[in-house]
C-alpha cells in the first residue's frame, strides 16, 4: 500500500509504520506539557522530530479541548502558514490539523500535503480542496461536532465507525480525493468513551479492511490516561506501547508526541524479531556503555 500526497509518494509497510509528529501551534493543547510560543521554537522542534525519525509532521493551530471555544479560521490560519510554509522549505512533509475549510485551504496554499480532518468530513468543501491539489485527506470517525462533548448510545461502536468510514470514504472519492490519497482514523476518544475507543481498537482488522492506510492516532490520549491514571504528560510508557500495538495491528501511520521515543522502541523490536540487525558499533565508544561521573 502506498499514499500519495500532491507529488510524495509515501511507502506504507506491513509492521513499520510512518511516523507522524505532532507540532502544536496553538496556546491551548491538551497535552504539551511545553508551550512552543514562537515560529522559531515551532520550526526547530518539528526539525528534531524529523531528524529522530518522523516521516511527517501534524501541524495543528487550535485544540481540541472542548472547555474553549472554536478558533477563528483566521486567527488559526494565522498561527499555522508561517510554520507550514517554513517546513515546506525544509523539504518536510506537512499535515495540517483542521476541521475548517478557510484554513485547510490556506494550509494547501501554503505547500501542506495532507489534511487531518478531524470531523469526519463535516464540510465536503475540505475534500474538493484536497482533490484540486493533489492532496491527501484523513477522514476520521466522529459523532459529536468538533469540540463538542458527546458520547452516543452506540448499539455496535465498530460497526458504527466502519459504516461513517465507508460513507466518509465515499464522498471524499466523489469530492475527487485520489483513492491513493485517503487515510482512514477510528477517532480514538472522539464521540468515546475510553472503553469504546478500546474496544474501536481491539477491532483493527476491520479498519485496515477498509481498503485505506490507517491512522492510529493513540498518543497521549485519555483512554491511556484511564487505563493508567496518569496525566497526559506522564503517558509516554502508555503511548510507546500504544505505539507498537498499532504497528503490529497494521496501522499505516501512527500519529505521537514523542517520535524518538516510539522510533526507538520500532527500532528495538525489529532487532529482536530479526526483521533487522544490530548496527555495527564502535568498541572504543564508551558514550555507548556508560555515563562516566565525570561527564
Amino acid at each position: 500500500m502506498r499514499l500519495i500526497l500532491r507529488d510524495r509518494i509515501l511507502a506504507c509497510e506491513p509492521g513499520r509504520p510512518l511516523l507522524m509528529g505532532i507540532v502544536n501551534a496553538n496556546p491551548d493543547s491538551f497535552s504539551d506539557a511545553r508551550r512552543l510560543a514562537t515560529l522559531d521554537e515551532q520550526v526547530e522542534a518539528a526539525l528534531e522530530q524529523v531528524a529522530a525519525g518522523a516521516d511527517l509532521i501534524d501541524v495543528g493551530g487550535e485544540s481540541g479541548v472542548t472547555y474553549t471555544g472554536p478558533t477563528a479560521p483566521e486567527v488559526e490560519a494565522e498561527r499555522v502558514v508561517p510554520l507550514i510554509e517554513s517546513l515546506v522549505a525544509e523539504g518536510v512533509t506537512v499535515s495540517i490539523d483542521t476541521f475548517k475549510a478557510p484554513v485547510a485551504a490556506a494550509a494547501l496554499d501554503a505547500g501542506a500535503a495532507l489534511v487531518n480532518d478531524v470531523s469526519g468530513l463535516a464540510d465536503e468543501e475540505i475534500a474538493h480542496l484536497c482533490a484540486g491539489c493533489g492532496a491527501g485527506l484523513v477522514v476520521m470517525h466522529t459523532r459529536a461536532a468538533p469540540k463538542a462533548i458527546r458520547f452516543p448510545a452506540y448499539d455496535d461502536v465498530v460497526a458504527d465507525v466502519e459504516a461513517f468510514l465507508r460513507d466518509a470514504v465515499a464522498r471524499a472519492l466523489a469530492a475527487g480525493v485520489g483513492e491513493e490519497a485517503i487515510v482512514v482514523d477510528p477517532g480514538p476518544d472522539f464521540a468515546k468513551s475510553p472503553a469504546q475507543s478500546v474496544e474501536v481498537l481491539r477491532a483493527f482488522e476491520r479498519l485496515t479492511a477498509l481498503g485505506h492506510p490507517v491512522l492510529a492516532a493513540i498518543s497521549r490520549k485519555y483512554f491511556l490516561g484511564a487505563i493508567t491514571g496518569r496525566a497526559p504528560d506522564r503517558r509516554l510508557g502508555a503511548s510507546v506501547a500504544a505505539a507498537l500495538w498499532a504497528a503490529d495491528a497494521g496501522a499505516a501511520i501512527v500519529r505521537v508526541h514523542d517520535v524518538a521515543d516510539v522510533a526507538d522502541a520500532l527500532a528495538v523490536r525489529d532487532v529482536l524479531r530479526r526483521s533487522a540487525d544490530v548496527p555495527d558499533v564502535d568498541p572504543d565508544d564508551d558514550a555507548l556503555k556508560w555515563i562516566r561521573p565525570d561527564g
